[in-house]
C-alpha cells in the first residue's frame, strides 16, 4: 500500500518522482509537517530503482510562500521545522543525490520556497513569479545550507542583496543572476522539469550518478585533484561494466 501524506502529493511515473507540495489554500506556506513528509517522500524516491530522477513541484499557481506563521505557534509544529529532518540533512541529500533533481518553480517563490531550492540540480522558474529571501525582516536567518550554497549560485553580492536587502525580484532578474536555470511562461514549470528529467531518466544511472559525482567534487577541489578524481571513476565504472559482461558470457 502506498504511503499517504496530508501535506504534499508523492507520485512516480516515467521513471520520474514528483514530490508536490499541496497546501493550495495556503499558496504552499511551508510546515514541519510538509517538511517531513517532503523529507520521507524524497528518501522514498532515492531508494527506488523506478524512479531515476527527482522533482518538487508545487500545486496551483504558486510554488511556496515561504513558512506558514501560524504554525509556528504550535509546539509540535515549530519543533519539527526547528530539529526535524529537513532543516538538519535535506539540503545535503538533495545535493549529493545519486539521482537528478529538479525544482519546478511554479509560482512566487518565498523564504523557505528559495531556500529548500537552492540544492536541486536544477531550477526552472516562471516570468511573473515573485522570488524573495525576506528572512532579516522577520529577524530570522535562511537555512538549508543557503550561507553556502546561494552565493555558489548567484555570486556573494546578489547573495547578500538577496538575504540583507529582502528585497523582491521578478523572474527575469531571477535568471539572469542565477537563481533560476530556465525561465518559462506560467503554468509551464512542471512540463519543462518534467522534460528534462525525462532525457536524463533514459540514460544509465550509473553513468548519470558517477558524472553528478565527479562534477560535484570538481567545484569543492583543484583541476589537478579533479582529473585523478576523473581517473578514478572511469576506472570504477570500466570494472563494473567488465563484471557485468562476465556474468553475461
Amino acid at each position: 500500500m502506498s504511503k499517504q501524506y496530508s501535506q504534499i502529493l508523492y507520485q512516480v511515473s516515467e521513471h520520474i518522482a514528483t514530490i508536490t507540495l499541496n497546501r493550495p489554500e495556503k499558496r504552499n506556506a511551508f510546515s514541519g509537517t510538509m517538511g517531513e513528509e517532503i523529507y520521507d517522500a524524497f528518501t522514498r524516491a532515492i531508494d527506488d530503482p523506478e524512479a531515476r530522477a527527482i522533482i518538487l513541484t508545487g500545486s496551483g499557481d504558486t510554488f511556496c510562500v515561504g513558512i506558514d506563521l501560524a504554525v509556528i505557534e504550535d509546539d509540535a509544529e515549530r519543533d519539527m521545522i526547528l530539529n526535524g529532518n529537513f532543516l538538519k540533512h535535506f539540503a545535503t541529500r538533495n545535493y549529493h543525490c545519486a539521482k537528478p533533481t529538479f525544482c519546478a518553480m511554479n509560482g512566487t517563490s518565498v523564504g523557505v520556497g528559495i531556500t529548500m531550492a537552492v540544492s536541486f540540480d536544477f531550477r526552472i522558474g516562471t516570468e511573473e513569479a515573485k522570488f524573495a529571501v525576506p528572512f532579516a525582516k522577520l529577524g530570522l536567518l535562511p537555512g538549508f545550507g543557503a550561507s553556502h550554497l546561494l552565493p555558489g549560485l548567484v555570486g556573494r553580492s546578489n547573495a547578500l542583496e538577496l538575504v540583507l536587502g529582502a528585497g523582491t525580484i521578478r523572474g527575469p532578474q531571477a535568471l539572469a543572476m542565477g537563481l533560476i536555470d530556465k525561465m518559462v511562461p506560467a503554468g509551464q514549470a512542471l512540463s519543462t522539469a518534467r522534460t528534462l528529467a525525462a532525457a536524463m531518466a533514459g540514460y544509465d544511472p550509473t553513468v548519470m550518478a558517477m558524472a553528478k559525482q565527479s562534477i560535484n567534487f570538481g567545484v569543492a577541489h583543484s583541476l589537478e585533484e579533479s582529473l585523478e578524481n576523473e581517473g578514478k571513476l572511469a576506472d570504477v565504472l570500466n570494472a563494473r561494466r567488465a563484471a557485468a559482461r562476465g556474468k553475461a558470457s
